[in-house]
């Protein structure tokens, strides 16, 4: 059994963790981020980290009325000028599984050497005591959702929820809360259950993966992306749903893996790609938290949570299924899904 499914598997337990941790939290932090006077919020990250940050900064959007964006490490450790105007009066929120990436580090400390007034940091990190945590005004530690593979599954769905519970905390929605506790309590059913399937589907000689899902969950399918890429070594991109129209249908063939998150709105237009793109040849893995928003009769295999969820709460299972395809064709071509030939765990300049 390789390491990193066993870090795929342990991701719910972790998960409880991460929810008690954060909920025993949540007045302190709502109180860190009021005491700031913020009017924005600013996510940075690098690679598994950036798509995390698009998604928070999606959620951070919508959840807590407030204007959020995210930011690469690299770009921003580069153009700190460049991005004056964007970081007068926000919050910086640095999600890193080390919070020892040089690109992340180094941002935070030349923002903050070149600008006039200090710029409240909060981070979010997976080991104690690392360098980002010591640069940060608040900050918040989640040592048992570490990866030590190379590749990050368990510490991405980790960071993903961490990220969205701080935005529920901040715009007080209870809703949400409650149904990411939903989907952390069903989530070792949720595997025992999908797990074969999963990997059956995905079990033909594929070599290009799209990963689809919209709002929230496009920064998590482009982590999905970056998994199937990392531990498959295949080429595999992300899109809006129906966007894959508008150009990258036409890489779309008989050697492609499809996995989308289908939404219980706009049932027949999904209806209708899913009968495109399998007329073009490809397999389609589909996600939805109800059986019924799933069209059967275009789709290769139905992956279905144990409850209607929130939408932003249903990336909790969906990332699954991309780690498991990932892990999947990793095993059949041989390759060592633990350590990717040319990769490291994060990146120090």
């Amino acid at each position: 059994m390789s390491l990193t499914y066993s870090e795929i598997k342990q991701q719910y337990s972790a998960l409880q963790q991460t929810f008690d941790y954060l909920t025993a939290k949540r007045e302190e932090i709502v109180a860190f981020a009021r005491k700031q006077s913020v009017t924005s919020v600013t996510f940075v990250g690098c690679g598994s980290s950036y798509c995390l940050s698009e998604s928070a900064a999606f959620s951070t959007r919508l959840r807590a009325g407030l204007p959020a964006s995210a930011l690469a490490g690299g770009d921003l450790m580069l153009n700190p000028q460049r991005y004056r105007s964007l970081l007068q009066h926000t919050l910086l929120v640095a999600p890193s599984r080390s919070g020892s990436t040089s690109e992340v580090v180094e941002a935070v400390r030349l923002i903050q050497s070149q600008s006039e007034k200090p710029i409240p940091i909060l981070a979010l990190s997976c080991v104690t005591d690392s360098p980002l945590s010591k640069l940060a005004d608040l900050s918040l530690e989640l040592p048992w959702a570490f990866d030590h593979s190379v590749c990050q599954t368990r510490t991405v769905t980790n960071l993903y929820t961490a990220n969205l519970l701080i935005a529920a905390f901040l715009g007080n929605d209870e809703t949400l809360i409650a149904d990411i506790e939903k989907a952390i309590a069903q989530g070792e059913t949720f595997m025992l259950r999908e797990e074969s399937g999963i990997r059956k589907a995905a079990g033909f000689d594929w070599t290009n993966a799209v990963v689809l899902a919209d709002g929230e969950l496009q920064g998590l399918a482009s982590e999905g992306a970056i998994a199937l890429t990392e531990i498959a070594k295949v080429q595999a991109h992300s899109f809006h749903l129906l966007d894959v129209r508008h150009g990258p249908m036409v890489t779309v063939g008989a050697d492609t893996l499809v996995i989308a998150a289908i939404s219980g709105d706009g049932t027949e237009h999904q209806r209708n790609l899913m009968r495109d793109i399998k007329g073009r040849g490809a397999t389609i893995i589909a996600f939805a938290d109800s059986a019924e928003a799933i069209p059967a009769d275009y789709v290769d295999h139905a992956v279905v949570s144990d409850h209607r969820l929130d939408i932003a709460a249903q990336g909790i299972p969906f990332i699954f299924i991309p780690q498991i395809v990932a892990l999947t064709s990793a095993e059949r071509q041989g390759i060592n899904p633990d350590q990717p030939d040319g990769l490291v765990a994060w990146v120090k300049l």
